[in-house]
């Protein structure tokens, strides 16, 4: 069975995810996943988990075949870590990259109406709504947390951490799993691209809004 070892990574949220899964002709499965919660600490911890994931797995880089990332909804500065370090890698190495809505890793729970929402910062959500089948039907959007339920109406239930983080302004069931993006929905939800060799994609970030930062307006003298 011919076996295609494919690299996860994640930055979208507080969590930092790196994993390694196997892809096959009949399904795919997660060998090695590492993950640690530090909004502050993108940059440092995304490189350490890459090597550590393909050591528990016993490959190296030049072992994979292709590199599946999580292109947002999130903070401009988190997000772009893994969006960056996805897109050098697949063209250092010349393998193709997959991105994936890290809502849709999420997705929603089976049978309702589900309301995905994570942490946008400034008081807001990052949401999206899914029908009973896991199929997003609205967003990306982000608002804050009593306009996004206000707009995804029709949900039963919600998950992620800024569904859990603003509940009470919610106003609806939240489950406390999943709480951040899962490598298998990620996995599941770029295989067929991977089993095709699909050709590689722009990895386009969904920051949804201006970053914090941005780049003065003139310079101020120095001296007066």
């Amino acid at each position: 069975m011919h076996i295609v070892l494919v690299l996860v990574l994640d930055t979208s949220t507080p969590a930092v995810t790196a994993a390694v899964a196997d892809v096959t002709s009949t399904g795919q499965a997660v060998t090695a996943e590492l993950r640690a919660v530090d909004g502050r600490a993108h940059g440092e911890l995304m490189a350490p988990e890459i090597d550590q994931v393909l050591r528990q797995t016993g490959a190296t880089v030049r072992d994979l075949r292709a590199i599946v990332a999580g292109t947002g909804p999130g903070p401009f500065t988190g997000l772009r870590v893994g969006l960056v370090t996805a897109a050098s890698m697949g063209q250092t190495l010349g393998i193709p990259v997959y991105g994936v809505c890290s809502l849709d890793a999420l997705g929603g729970v089976p049978g309702q109406v589900t309301l995905v929402a994570t942490d946008a910062r400034r008081r807001e959500v990052y949401w999206a709504l899914y029908d009973p089948t896991g199929t997003r039907i609205d967003g990306p959007h982000v608002d804050l947390p009593e306009v996004a339920a206000e707009r995804a109406a029709a949900a039963t239930v919600a998950v992620g951490d800024g569904a859990l983080k603003y509940a009470d302004r919610i106003g609806l069931k939240v489950l406390d799993e999943p709480r951040y993006p899962m490598v298998d929905a990620f996995v599941r939800l770029a295989a067929d691209r991977v089993r095709g060799n699909a050709p590689g994609e722009p990895l386009t970030p969904l920051y949804l809004r201006r970053p914090d930062a941005v780049a003065a307006g003139g310079h101020k003298p120095v001296l007066r």
